[in-house]
């Protein structure tokens, strides 16, 4: 049995606890928010304690903890937990800062903890499936791949003003998908965007609606498309071509079912929130990191994972800035 502390209540901590009552190999022991009406109303849905973070992080009756508070906090959550010797399962990013991340990787390492950052969609079952069939040489050797990831609506500008920007904020997950798909590290990156959706977002210095194409060394490619507008629901889509032929996953749409009248063919709209989209991974992240401690083997993606996406993001931002290609 893993005993899991929860640190932060809001919206991505609710999800992880519910997944927890779900694994029959895990228990919740206790939940610490900076609000204490939110960890009450998460503890009184589990059966966990509410307690406070030190508490958490001593605690001799809790093995491992799930990071989901702001990311400005995780940096020294991340080194009390590590030195406190728990298992650490982080929301990404790490932190806004490549060298700080480094900082924590190596107080991991350093006290021999397991750690999973959590790109959650790596264990989304389509994409995943994808990345399994790539490994076993269904479609060949890869050589481009096509991610498009456009939110249905963008964030308030207060958010904004705190996330980033785009590419550490949104594109960040693409970047783990896009080295996760390429079976190799891309080692150029050049990034166009703009401000379309909202001129206020532009204000803040960030852009709404970006593009960037990676490269890697054997002359692999990956397209990324994103926006913080999509006016027809949560768009994520992800397309591998190789040299003996593709394989694409699609939108999840809210049904299967389509009509066809006179006025054409007809389908159910994407689901409209990454909650919904990525319940099945939300869940499967969770128990792959139970599973992993439990079998005592490192779980994945690694905090390098989150490290190196954090560099791709950190690039584009500057290819950005420069209208320049950038190498790594």
């Amino acid at each position: 049995m893993v005993r899991i502390g929860i640190l932060g209540c809001g919206r991505i901590g609710q999800v992880h606890a519910r997944s927890l009552l779900r694994l029959p190999s895990a228990k919740l022991v206790a939940v610490a928010d900076a609000f204490s009406a939110s960890a009450q109303a998460v503890a009184d849905q589990s059966g966990a304690q509410v307690r406070s973070t030190q508490e958490i992080l001593s605690a001799s009756d809790i093995d491992a903890i799930i990071i989901c508070t702001p990311t400005d906090t995780h940096f020294d959550l991340i080194q009390s937990a590590a030195k406190a010797g728990k298992a650490i399962f982080c929301e990404k990013p790490v932190d806004m800062s490549a060298d700080r991340i480094q900082t924590c990787m190596d107080v991991v390492q350093a006290n021999n903890v397991p750690f999973l950052t959590a790109f959650n969609r790596r264990f989304d079952p389509n994409f995943a499936m994808v990345q399994a069939r790539i490994a076993a040489g269904e479609i060949g050797d890869v050589e481009i791949v096509t991610i498009l990831s456009r939110d249905p609506n963008p964030p308030p500008i207060s958010y904004i003003q705190s996330s980033g920007g785009i590419f550490r904020d949104m594109m960040i997950h693409d970047f783990d998908m896009a080295r996760f798909l390429l079976g190799e590290d891309p080692v150029q990156v050049f990034a166009v965007g703009s401000a379309l959706v909202d001129p206020e977002i532009g204000i803040a210095g960030d852009v709404d609606t970006a593009a960037v194409t990676l490269t890697t060394a054997s002359g692999k490619i990956c397209q990324i498309s994103n926006s913080r507008r999509a006016s027809y629901g949560y768009d994520q889509r992800i397309e591998v071509h190789g040299s003996k032929g593709m394989l694409r996953a699609e939108n999840m749409l809210e049904n299967t079912v389509e009509v066809a009248t006179e006025a054409g063919f007809k389908r159910a709209p994407t689901q409209n929130f990454f909650l919904e989209r990525y319940e099945a991974a939300y869940l499967a992240e969770i128990a792959h990191f139970v599973e992993a401690l439990d079998a005592a083997t490192p779980p994945s993606p690694t905090i390098e994972d989150g490290l190196k996406a954090q560099k791709l993001a950190d690039a584009a931002a500057l290819s950005l800035q420069t209208g320049q290609p950038v190498t790594l």
